[in-house]
């Protein structure tokens, strides 16, 4: 498949599971999640949004530095907002990520490695998830979790789990060769042992797990303020299980800038816990309101470094007519 008709399939997948929602459950939760956000939530969801923005820079830089790349924190923390901003505003919900990859490459001089170091990061903050989820719907007893558990025990259940874990770890394979990770020449050992340096290294890790515990804490705590924007007053032990659900939804690639898996797992799981899918759906619709919110300092890490990039350019252009009149040449005419 190319990679214009992935991406193609990419927004479909998630406008039609948009589209599915709005004609089962109507525009109401939508414009809900929309006229419910007032100003003190939003000052929350971009407080909780730096926090979760510099832990996740954090990340990136011991993950990059194990890697033998150089990060400061200054400038992984606005480059990290800005590939929020991008991932949030475009489309495909990865092209943010894609950019501050090859950038950073680039910088470094080693595009293949920058982009590993984005790579492995990301791969942290989902191991999180999953280890904090698992705990989360598995251990205390919750109507989500016993309704997760219900569904894998039925029969047939154990294949088709395993064709849908077949089908997202081919799908992770073709986004990680399609961001940009040379294929044939990196074999296993040499993959294992980059991951051991950027991941398992001693003065690593601790720091890994500890920021991608922050940053999942900062994510958990906006979805269940975005529970109780959208009326939930179930107490959080109820709640949690049900946000973890839609926070996993979000790594399913079949969406339009984050929205459709969320908001679809939202709905079905706050409608198993017999809180409603239309609460669910506005608690989703309203997370993912706050989280724009929180990615707008990467519009304006965009605005300042383009302003920059053209001030530069400006001594560039003198520099070269001056040099063309120092030597005789014509000048560049305007």
């Amino acid at each position: 498949m190319s990679r214009s008709r992935w991406a193609w399939l990419r927004v479909f997948g998630g406008m039609a599971i948009l589209g599915v929602l709005l004609w089962h459950l109507g525009s109401g939760a939508f414009l809900a999640g929309v006229r419910r956000v007032d100003a003190a939530t939003l000052s929350a969801a971009l407080a909780l949004g730096l926090l979760t923005t510099v832990g996740s820079a954090w990340r990136w830089c011991l993950v990059a530095r194990g890697l033998g790349l150089r990060l400061p924190l200054g400038r992984a923390v606005a480059d990290y907002y800005r590939a929020l901003f991008l991932n949030a505003a475009l489309p495909g919900g990865v092209l943010g990520d894609v950019h501050r990859a090859v950038r950073h490459g680039r910088t470094e001089g080693d595009i293949g490695r920058g982009v590993r170091a984005v790579f492995l990061e990301r791969v942290a903050g989902q191991v999180a998830l999953l280890a904090v989820g698992g705990a989360v719907l598995l251990v205390p007893p919750s109507p989500a979790g016993a309704r997760i558990r219900e569904l894998l025990s039925a029969p047939g259940a154990a294949p088709v789990a395993a064709m849908v874990c077949a089908a997202v770890g081919v799908t992770a394979v073709l986004l990680h060769r399609r961001r940009g990770v040379p294929r044939g020449r990196r074999g296993p050992a040499a993959a294992l042992s980059e991951a051991r340096r950027g991941l398992l290294a001693p003065g690593v890790w601790p720091g890994v797990v500890l920021s991608s515990l922050v940053v999942l804490a900062g994510y958990l705590a906006m979805f269940l303020l975005a529970a109780r924007v959208a009326g939930a007053t179930a107490p959080p032990a109820v709640l949690l299980p049900l946000v973890v659900l839609s926070l996993l939804a979000m790594a399913v690639p079949l969406n339009v800038g984050g929205w459709g898996p969320r908001e679809g797992v939202a709905a079905w799981s706050f409608g198993a816990a017999g809180l409603g899918a239309a609460q669910g759906l506005t608690a989703a619709v309203i997370y993912g309101v706050l989280a724009f919110a929180a990615s707008l300092p990467g519009a304006a890490v965009l605005i300042v470094r383009g302003v920059a990039g053209l001030r530069s350019a400006v001594p560039q252009v003198e520099l070269e007519e001056g040099v063309r009149a120092e030597c005789g040449a014509p000048q560049r005419r305007s």
